[in-house]
Formats: structure tokens, sequence, C-alpha cells
């Protein structure tokens, strides 16, 4: 098969399992967040595989068909913030690779996952207030839901190396091969 049809025809089909998680994770609403991050995740396998541009294409293409097939539009939007942190620590980390002269580069990439998170995160947490919240939030409530965020992040983060080294890693040679 011609490689540009087999990247396509891959993209594709992750593409399918990636609106399918979304849509499920209206259905299924215990595995809610479960089932959108494993749909991000997938934003970065096409990344990995393919490049940043063919990522951003497949985020772009994911959010939208999201958008048009998934009962639920807030876990649309909730799957796009979780896509954008995948794309934004993934574009960061080829910028990263290319500085290989700079100093403390795994403290960088830590700080620019938390910077990248928090410009999506904080706001949301602001502005959509009344949306995510029943009543009204306190400041240190409020304070609490970001602090809670931060831990949350690390474990998604860390839930995502996992999926890349580990299942990825080992799926890649069968299914890419």
């Amino acid at each position: 098969m011609h490689v540009k049809a087999k990247m396509i025809a891959f993209g594709g089909l992750l593409l399918a399992l990636c609106v399918v998680f979304m849509a499920l994770g209206s259905v299924i609403e215990t595995s809610t967040l479960f089932l959108l991050a494993a749909a991000s995740f997938f934003v970065g396998i096409v990344i990995r595989e393919f490049g940043l541009k063919m990522g951003a294409a497949f985020y772009i293409a994911a959010v939208l068909l999201g958008f048009i097939t998934a009962p639920n539009k807030f876990y649309v939007l909730t799957f796009a913030a979780m896509g954008f942190y995948i794309w934004g620590i993934e574009a960061a980390w080829r910028w990263l690779e290319k500085k290989p002269q700079l100093p403390g580069r795994q403290i960088i990439f830590w700080i620019s996952k938390y910077v990248i998170f928090n410009i999506v995160y904080i706001p949301i947490v602001i502005i959509f207030r009344d949306m995510l919240f029943s009543q009204a939030l306190s400041p240190t409530a409020t304070a609490g839901v970001i602090a809670g965020g931060q831990i949350g992040l690390f474990v998604y983060d860390r839930a995502y190396d996992y999926v890349q080294v580990h299942v990825w890693g080992k799926m890649r040679g069968r299914v890419m091969g």
C-alpha cells in the first residue's frame, strides 16, 4: 500500500475510534472522563506517527465530527481541551528536541505541560463557573478546584505516558508493521 494511503487509512480508523469514544462518553456516564481521555490519546498517537500537522488536522476533524455525532456537545468541548493539551505538549517536546544544548530541558518540559494545561483550565473554571457547578463557589473553593485540576493533570499525563510507551508501544509493531 502506498505510504500516503496507509497514513490516511490509519488516521481514518483512529478518527472513527476517537468519535466512538466521545459518543460512548455520553452514553456511559460513569466512564465519561476515562473515555474522553482515551479519545484524546489518539491525537498523540497520530502526532507521534505522522507529525504535528497531521495531528492538528486529526484533532480538528475529531472535534468537528464530535460536534456532528456526539449526543452531549459539552463532552466534545472537554475532549477538545484534552486534545489541545496533548497537541501542545507534543509540540513542546518536539521544540525541546531541537535544542539539545538547552539546560534543564526536562524541567522546562514539565513547566510547559502545566502552562499549557492552565491556559485552558483556569479560564474554563472561571468563565464557565455557573455551568460547571450547581452553586456559586467561594474564592477558596475555586482555588481548591484549580488545585484539584493540577492533581488531575498529573494523573492524566501519567496515563498518557503509559499508553504511549506500554500500550501503543506494544501495538505499534503489529498495526504499523
